[in-house]
């Protein structure tokens, strides 16, 4: 009895006409289906972490951003209501009044 080929050193697989030209890559997903559809689950499960890991950090930044809004919107109010009342106290030194009267229609009108 003749002893049996042994398998290359090259690592090529003896396909279905019996030569030790290697595999395709569609002829080895579909001999190991398991092992590439555990492959691309496990891909898939990285890259939606990694969306999500990313959407986090998002959210925390947008959440910095709005914090930072409030606090420059409160500082302008306050600088704003600040100008106001050191027009009302230039305009109330005039000694007609008139432009202090217009200042306070002015001022009432545009109050939120």
């Amino acid at each position: 009895m003749a002893p049996s080929a042994p398998p290359s050193a090259a690592g090529g697989v003896r396909n279905a006409s019996g030569g030790d030209k290697p595999l395709g890559f569609l002829a080895n997903a579909a001999k190991r289906k398991q092992s590439f559809i555990q492959f691309f689950a496990m891909t898939g499960i990285l890259l939606l972490s990694c969306r999500s890991l990313g959407q986090k950090y998002r959210i925390h930044d947008l959440t910095e951003d709005t914090y930072a809004l409030r606090e420059e919107q409160e500082t302008l109010t306050s600088r704003m209501n600040h100008i106001k009342q050191s027009l009302l106290a230039e305009a109330a030194l005039e000694p007609t009044g008139a432009f202090a009267a217009r200042l306070r229609l002015l001022f009432d009108g545009e109050s939120n």
